[in-house]
This record gives structure tokens, sequence and C-alpha cells, in this order.
């Protein structure tokens, strides 16, 4: 064949362009997040909307989450390197830098080159074409500034950091002032870092086993089997961490079977704080969306009453599937307002699990927007909500019950101090036992539980 009838050559695929719509869709997510969405459901619409192979969906979600964390530092970078400052910014300008940054800062698999292009490739095709030179020029002084440091240099080097404990924590930590003024005051400075690191890091995957239909180490081998190893998790009996990035959960052996349900490992330690035993009559008062409703009836052996209450119908329908899926028969859903006086009728339960509604401070790393939606009012808020909650539930208490009050939060307010205050106010009441536990790097959200007992 001669040269000039040749075939021609398939062309190189623009560098630019490979990856693109894997962040394009982070690009969305941050606009969605800043416009008032939550962060999870933001991403599964953007992720049905344009359908990603399985590692472009993995970088989607990593640039989208790992940008929402990091806000406050993105921002601080902005400030420091552009002629506007990062509350100025035309919005969908600033979450596309955010992108761009987080990039350059946080993705060590992330060429920088790929990085710059890729965002300054966004900002041609999706409408700020006119300012793709500021996108440019920005991501290009981010790194020519953290050229001369050496390899691994924390993120917000060699920005200027605040003098005061409060602020320079609140920079590098990403963490709203009011949140890191607080933590410094409830935590050792050590244990502030701890919290800001553990809030930053994308959460472990863990899985509780449903003994009631097979052993965790079936569950093992099953899994292994299709490629995705899980190690047991120490002092849980049923409990198990995932190693790597699984895809969708519901395609993994076991899950149509009702072998497993997705459980953090610290929200597996609430439900056995109730002791709870077959046959009894368990109140779960905020259960949606069911993770420890569904635990108790594994623990009771499904031999018994776990009465599943909370205000939301559409919440409800998911525990009534999980359970359905999951093979248990001893959860009554009820779609009530367990804050309301008489609003859960019927026989006093033997024992009542209450996981109030809360401002979630101790599932930052879960939820990466939690932390810009709360706020020290919305906190005063929840508080009342939370002693309003642990009042009703005294009427619906057997004689010598036992009480669980839980939340994902860390806050003393939320917490210790809610339960001193009604210890104080409710004379034969006993507090058992409580535990405040922190979020850490790989030990799991963070929490409390006090376990009440009622008078004889």
């Amino acid at each position: 064949m001669s040269a000039t009838s040749a075939a021609p050559a398939t062309p190189s695929p623009d560098p630019a362009a490979i990856g693109l719509e894997a962040r394009r869709v982070a690009w969305r997510v941050l606009q969605a997040v800043a416009a008032g969405a939550y962060t999870d459901l933001a991403l599964e619409r953007e992720l049905r909307r344009s359908p990603l192979a399985p590692a472009d969906r993995g970088l989607a979600t990593e640039l989208a989450c790992g940008a929402i964390r990091q806000r406050a530092l993105l921002d601080g970078w902005i400030d420091a390197l552009g002629k506007v400052s990062a509350e100025r910014q035309p919005p969908p300008l600033r979450w596309l830098l955010h992108l761009g940054l987080y990039q350059l800062l946080f993705t060590a698999r992330v060429p920088a080159s790929a990085a710059v292009s890729t965002t300054v490739e966004i900002a041609k095709r999706d409408g700020l074409a006119r300012l793709a030179p500021v996108v440019n020029g920005l991501l290009r002084a981010c790194l020519r500034r953290r050229q001369p440091l050496a390899a691994g240099a924390a993120p917000w080097e060699p920005l200027p950091v605040p003098a005061d404990p409060a602020a320079s924590l609140a920079l590098r930590g990403s963490l709203p002032p009011w949140l890191a003024a607080g933590l410094l005051e409830w935590l050792p400075p050590e244990g502030a870092e701890a919290f800001a690191l553990a809030a930053n890091q994308p959460p472990a995957l863990d899985l509780r086993v449903n003994h009631l239909r097979v052993s965790r180490e079936q569950v093992i081998e099953a899994l292994a089997a299709a490629g995705v190893s899980a190690e047991p998790l120490p002092g849980l009996p049923w409990g198990l961490s995932l190693g790597g990035r699984s895809g969708d959960l519901r395609s993994l052996p076991g899950y149509a079977d009702g072998h497993w349900s997705v459980q953090d490992r610290t929200a597996q330690t609430i439900a056995p704080l109730l002791d709870p035993q077959p046959g009894e009559r368990l109140l779960d008062a905020c259960a949606a969306p069911g993770g420890k409703s569904t635990h108790l009836a594994e623990l009771i052996g499904d031999a018994g009453t776990v009465v599943a209450v909370d205000r939301s119908e559409g919440r409800l329908r998911r525990l009534r599937d999980n359970a359905r899926r999951l093979g248990l028969s001893a959860i009554e859903p009820l779609t009530a307002d367990a804050a309301v006086p008489g609003a859960i009728g019927g026989l006093p339960f033997d024992r009542i699990l209450l996981d109030a509604p809360c401002s979630g401070l101790g599932t930052l790393a879960r939820h990466p927007d939690a932390r810009w939606r709360m706020t020290p009012a919305g906190i005063s808020e929840l508080v009342a909500l939370q002693r309003s909650l642990l009042e009703a539930m005294l009427p619906l208490l057997a004689p010598a019950g036992r009480l669980v009050y839980a939340t994902c939060t860390v806050h003393p307010g939320e917490n210790s101090a809610l339960i001193a205050g009604f210890l104080a106010e409710h004379a034969g009441w006993r507090l058992l036992s409580q535990q405040q536990h922190w979020p850490a790097p790989q030990a799991g959200d963070g929490f409390y539980a006090a376990v009440l007992q009622s008078p004889g």
C-alpha cells in the first residue's frame, strides 16, 4: 500500500479533554451545594445526568467532596493570589477556582498541568470564556508560590497563617471560625488538630453484618470473591470495613440477600447500649433512615417489637424497604412527631432509643457541607428540640426502663450539658453511663451517648 493511500492516523486525544466531564460534574455539584443543595443529593443527581466510567465517577466524587470540605482554605488561596477576594468573585468562577486549586493542593495523582488545563477548558466551554485568563493566571500563580517548597508541604503553605490560634485552626483545618474556637475550648490543642484532620479525610466505608442470615466470615469470603477486601472491625462482632473503592454497593454480593447494611463503626455501638432482649417492646423515636432500628431488630433475634417513628413518610419508606431486604418482621414503622406529647400511643416501652436530631458535627467527613450549614443559632434551636424530645419520652418508658440518648455531634450543649440539665430537674432518673467519642483519623464518626434509667 502506498503512503498516499494509508489510513489516516487516529488523532491523539486533546489532553485538556481527558477527565473533563468528571470535573464538570464536580463543578456543577459545587455550585449546587453553594445554592443550598446537600452534597450527596447533588452528586447523585449530576451523576445520573452525566453517567461516567467508574474511575471518572470516583474522580468527580473526590473533587466535589474534597473542594467542599476545604472551602475556607481554598478561599484563603484566592484571597492571597487574586485581585478580587473570594467572597466578591462571581460564584461560578469562585467554585471553578476551588476545583482547580483543590487538584493542585490535594490530589497528588493529578498532574499540575492537567489540573490547570482542564480547569481553563471548563471556563472556555461553560460560559466563562472571558474569565479563562483569570483562571489560568491564578492557578499558575499558586504553582509558582509553592514551587520552592519541599515535597509533602502542607496545603496551606506558604500562606500567612494568623497568629490567633482559633483563626489559624479555621484556615488550616478549613473550619468555620466559631467551630474552631469551640474546639479549642473543648479539647487540648492536639485534640482540636486531630478533629480537623479527621474532618477533612474521606470516611471509611463500614458494614454491619446481619448475623440472623449469615456469618461475618461468609460475607468476607463473598466480597473477596468479587475482588473487594473487607476487614473485621475490632470490638464490633458484626462490623466490617471495606478497602478501596467498590462502586455501587447495591451490586456487591449479599446486598440483595440482606446479608449486610452500611453503617459507620461508631454508629454500630449505639443500639447495643440499650441491651435489648428478645420479646421486649422497643421504641426508636427518631428512626429514619433506619440503621439503628434494623440493628435493634437483629439484636433481639427479630423476636419482639421495634416501633420505628419518624415524621417523614418518605424516609420511613426507605426504612421499610431495608427491613424487608434484611428479612426483619419485628419493625413497625409509625409516621409521627415524637416531640409532640401523645403522638406515640400504646403500651409503655421496655427500652427507648432517642437518636436525636443534631448539628452533625461528628460527621463532617461524611457530610462535607455540614460545617458550612450549621451556626451557633442553629445549635441553640436544636438544643431546644432535643430537650423537648427527651421530655416527650418520659411517659412512654416503663418503670426502671432504659433510655439511650444519642447524637452524632460533639457539641457539649447538645450532649453532656443537656443531660446534666435534664437530671437536675428529674429526681429519680439515673445516669448509668455516658461517653463522648471524638472523630479521629481511621476511628469513625464522632458521637455522644448517655444511658439513662427511669425511676422504678
